[in-house]
């Protein structure tokens, strides 16, 4: 009874831990350590007070319990605190020399690198150019990520390059100059939380290199050996790509590369984007980056090594063998060799809590506590939860440790005991000689399958068929609730993939750095398999996207999918089907009829504003691109679209600038049945994605569900005297009920707006604000012809267009409208039912690692 109690307080503890965890990672702001730290010194005497009275006569489970809530709580902000310092809001977009290390591996981009620095020294540079030195302990975080880019810079609105930066290396010390500002990451419905990542990263600023005439050169200070690993994986990294993707390569074999770089040093950045459009289809991405699957298998083959070498090295005399048995060394040893393998592979944070879940168990098999497998469980989510918090916000904390509770709850090795067929026994094997007696040939065939090692090879496959199909279906629910997604060919594609990338690729590109020519059979070998993964993407319905669930509908669905891999009577596995359902067939409620709803998504600088009806949508703009690999239709469109379960009936491009352009392909590939509108001229290269596109024009209009939709600008060709500037022949879109309207207004400039109040305005009470808040735009006439309540101002954080321009502000404050700026409130939503509010997504998501000063939901 005691041994059952105390499994009861400490599986009650544990979860706990978990709970108290998740309630500090809602916090919207941090307390002051000191009151953290009060929770502390109070705990102790509490845990007192329960072991002497409490724990030797009766376990409190719920006293107890309550207790590590509060102790994860006070330690997860002590923990959090340690990482909080932010860089003085008066350093932001000063120019600062400083003198640092470079921490880790370069990133190559496609205009420069990015990289991680430890700044030694800071200092200021003045309005004269004399240096003031900078406080790091006070005013700038030590650990900044930079980018460091051609000569003049690289911009989405194509700032032109005159010298592509000189390699980097980890470990070396420079001095250089460089333009620092807060984390500021876009914030859209269920998006990426760029924040989140550079906190856990422990980045607390962000930044890139001045390259400008008058700024002084960056200087190599010299190398020195306190990143030894970050520099070894970089000589690595640049010896395969140089290997297999040198000058004279073709694409396939540099696609290869990318992927091989991948699995040996983690280098995800070196695989092609389309190359990542199939793993996700075929659902095997996480097999092409270290994952948890690469550090186990590692951390299995070392230890069945060692442990074998272990054994062998009693026959030669060494008495370690009999004071130490052999499973335990194997153990330990390759806990330690997949230790040193996750940080040759970055120490990225999937490779820690896989190295933390391995620790919990060789700590437990070397002290020989045979524990449940529940309780092992949820050990390892708490050391790991204790060693990252924020990993309970990451999807592959919760895909990885579903899986893993899948696997441990189903206990295939208990089923095959159970069955009376212990491990090694082939007698149940399938025998391929029934049925086919009457054939000399298939008869020795048959004797040859079950007497030779596809007796043994057979029934492995058969397992790892069913629990790739158990871990399939019961992540289902997770796959949609993360990323709108599921892979129909999932199943197929890992099963013929894990092992071959495991046992095969793998292990042959980690031979490669003893000797390249393994990295020549690692790229043939994969070869085939990228072939594989090709066709099967290629299928119809390979892939099923459809609007992310609530997390309520989720959890149920996970609830079902769980009960239909367990062990379970039929009969319940039946009543688990219908819980399957409402995630599969939930979509976001819509607007009303005779009501419409605005989205303005957070791109940065750019316009992308998604207007929705009872039955129809419209995408105005497309958002910028950020680089020549990057766009927001990538980035930002294509994933709200999906979670949203959106299909697009309209694409309205206002003008060609690449700040509303920039996404519009990646939209329109996806987007397939969408039509396409815009003021392009006809050879434009986006034309050629839409046959039959119609170019908008002052007097078009109709009417969706309701909703009135006018084309006020520009006008017709015909009337144009002269070729016009982008800017001139912006499309204006003006939406309206008669509860509340909207105009979006492109990047017209103060000419285009006089002609719109000479050719007659009304009152809107949503205006999108006209070329991001340029002083060129937003005219006083303009402005007492709409009287808008709210001004949507879609622009960049701290962007170097100075927008929304200062006198642009006072304008629309002097007018009595309120000013939304994306990078205060995030994504934007209006409803036409409820013209007077707005909804922050900064506001609704607002949390301590996100950056202070967010803009609330309007009243």
């Amino acid at each position: 009874m005691m041994a059952m109690g105390w499994a009861r307080v400490l599986g009650v503890s544990l979860l706990a831990w978990c709970l108290g965890v998740a309630l500090q990672l809602q916090q919207t702001a941090l307390w002051p350590t000191a009151l953290y730290g009060a929770a502390l010194a109070v705990a102790c005497p509490v845990a007192w007070v329960l072991r002497r009275r409490v724990w030797g006569r009766r376990p409190a489970t719920l006293a107890w319990g309550f207790w590590w809530a509060w102790m994860a709580f006070a330690v997860t902000g002590l923990h959090a605190q340690s990482r909080s310092l932010a860089m003085s809001a008066s350093l932001e977009g000063q120019d600062l020399d400083v003198v640092g290390v470079v921490q880790a591996m370069p990133q190559r981009q496609d205009l420069g690198w990015r990289f991680r620095f430890r700044i030694e020294e800071a200092w200021r540079v003045d309005a004269v150019g004399a240096l003031q030195p900078v406080d790091l302990s006070r005013d700038l975080p030590a650990q900044v990520y930079l980018g460091w880019y051609g000569q003049d810079g690289a911009h989405d609105s194509g700032w032109k390059l005159t010298a592509l930066p000189e390699p980097l290396k980890a470990g070396e010390r420079w001095r250089m100059r460089v333009r620092l500002k807060a984390p500021h990451g876009h914030m859209n419905p269920r998006g990426f939380d760029y924040e989140l990542w550079l906190w856990e990263q422990g980045i607390r600023a962000t930044g890139h290199v001045r390259t400008r005439v008058k700024d002084p050169p960056p200087v190599r200070l010299g190398s020195s050996w306190r990143h030894p690993i970050e520099g070894w994986r970089q000589t690595v990294r640049d010896s395969l790509l140089m290997h297999l993707a040198g000058p004279g390569t073709d694409a396939d074999a540099a696609k290869r590369a990318g992927v091989l770089a991948a699995l040996v040093v983690g280098d995800q950045a070196a695989i092609d984007r389309s190359d990542w459009d199939v793993f996700r289809a075929t659902g095997v991405a996480h097999l092409m980056s270290i994952s948890g699957l690469h550090v186990t298998m590692f951390a299995w083959l070392a230890s069945a090594l060692v442990g074998w070498a272990w054994r062998r090295s009693a026959l030669w005399g060494f008495v370690g063998p009999l004071h130490w048995p052999a499973v335990h060394v194997g153990a330990v040893a390759g806990l330690l060799l997949a230790g040193f393998y996750a940080l040759f592979s970055g120490w990225g944070l999937p490779a820690q809590r896989t190295l933390l879940m391995l620790g919990v168990v060789v700590v437990l098999r070397v002290s020989a506590r045979h524990w449940h497998g529940a309780l092992v469980w949820l050990t390892a989510c708490a050391v790991v939860l204790a060693w990252d918090p924020w990993a309970l916000l990451q999807p592959g904390f919760w895909l990885s440790f579903v899986a893993v509770g899948v696997l441990m709850a189903s206990d295939p090795q208990g089923q095959r005991q159970a069955a009376g067929a212990p491990e090694g026994d082939t007698s149940n094997a399938p025998n391929w000689r029934d049925g086919v007696k009457d054939s000399a040939f298939w008869h020795r065939f048959g004797a040859w399958v079950n007497s030779g090692w596809l007796a043994w090879v057979w029934p492995k496959l058969g397992s790892l068929l069913r629990e790739q199909a158990k871990i399939t279906l019961a992540l289902a629910p997770l796959t949609l609730l993360f990323f709108g997604q599921v892979s129909l060919v999932g199943l197929l594609a890992n099963v013929l993939a894990i092992p071959w990338v495991t046992l095969v690729i793998t292990p042959l590109a980690l031979l490669g750095v003893l000797n390249s020519g393994f990295w020549d059979l690692a790229s043939w070998a994969l070869q085939p398999l990228s072939a594989l993964l090709a066709w099967l993407s290629s299928w119809p319905l390979a892939s099923v996207s459809s609007a992310m669930p609530p997390w309520g509908l989720a959890l149920l669905a996970l609830t079902g999918a769980l009960g239909l891999v367990l062990r379970m009577p039929m009969s319940w596995k039946l009543l688990c089907l219908p819980m399957l359902c409402p995630v599969f067939f939930w979509s976001p409620p819509r607007p009303v009829h005779g009501q419409f709803e605005l989205l303005a998504a957070d791109v940065g600088q750019g316009n992308a504003v998604l207007v929705r009806t009872a039955k129809h949508s419209l995408l105005y703009d497309a958002g910028p691109r950020y680089s020549a690999e990057s766009d927001a239709g990538h980035r930002v469109l294509v994933p709200l679209l999906t979670q949203m379960g959106e299909r697009l009936d309209v694409l309205m491009l206002s003008h060609r600038d690449s700040d509303h352009t920039g996404g519009a392909a990646a939209v329109l590939a996806m987007q397939r049945q969408a039509a396409l509108w815009s003021s392009l001229e006809d050879e434009h290269p986006l034309h050629a994605l839409r046959l039959g596109w119609t170019r908008c024009h002052a007097g078009q209009s109709w009417v969706w569900d309701g909703v009135v939709f006018e084309v006020l600008h520009p006008p017709p060709l015909v009337v144009l005297t002269k070729k016009p500037k982008p800017n001139e022949v912006s499309c204006v879109l003006r939406i309206s009920t008669p509860q509340g309207s909207a105009l979006l207004a492109g990047d017209i400039e103060a000419r285009q707006e006089l002609a719109l109040v000479d050719w007659g305005l009304s009152p809107v009470d949503v205006l999108l604000a006209p070329h991001h808040g340029s002083k060129t735009s937003s005219s006083p006439p303009f402005l007492q012809a709409l009287q808008p309540r709210i001004v949507l101002v879609q622009a960049g954080y701290r962007n170097r267009f100075g927008h929304p321009a200062a006198e642009v502000v006072a304008r629309y404050a002097q007018q009595g409208s309120q000013l939304v700026e994306s990078t205060r409130c995030g994504a934007a939503t209006w409803r036409s039912q409820a013209p007077a509010q707005v909804q922050c997504e900064r506001a609704e998501r607002q949390r301590y690692w996100h950056r202070s000063g967010v803009q609330s939901v309007l009243p």
